[in-house]
């Protein structure tokens, strides 16, 4: 029991650090640098964001694999358990094909929280 709370929390670690870090593909500045005499100016046409969303600058490929990861964490989890309890199934692809439309379905609100909710700051 003890082995199976010890992985548990290393995977509990390891989503933690995955949904940490950020994308590693699109950390490109949302705008260049102003040289020093549009800096001095400083209109508010030639005003450069100074924090842009992180979340907006993430790529799709990083959003997708971020999906990917997850499903298989999640599992990888559910495995885990199923070990724990007694004997793992086989399964075919049928299983793993339905699992990721219900891991993308039941994700979706949480999207539509994120992406398509317009918050007041």
């Amino acid at each position: 029991m003890g082995l199976f709370v010890l992985k548990l929390l290393f995977s509990g670690v390891l989503v933690a650090v995955l949904l940490w870090l950020p994308g590693a593909f699109g950390n490109q500045p949302v705008a260049p640098a102003l040289p020093a005499t549009a800096a001095a100016q400083d209109t508010p046409a030639r005003r450069v964001p100074r924090r842009p969303d992180p979340a907006a600058a993430k790529p799709f490929v990083d959003r997708f694999l971020e999906v990917l990861v997850g499903y298989v964490l999640v599992g990888t989890l559910g495995f885990a358990f199923e070990l724990n309890l007694g004997n793992a199934f086989a399964q075919g692809w049928e299983f793993y094909a339905v699992t990721l439309a219900l891991f993308l379905v039941l994700g979706y609100p949480g999207f539509v929280w994120r992406y398509m909710l317009k918050r007041r700051r």
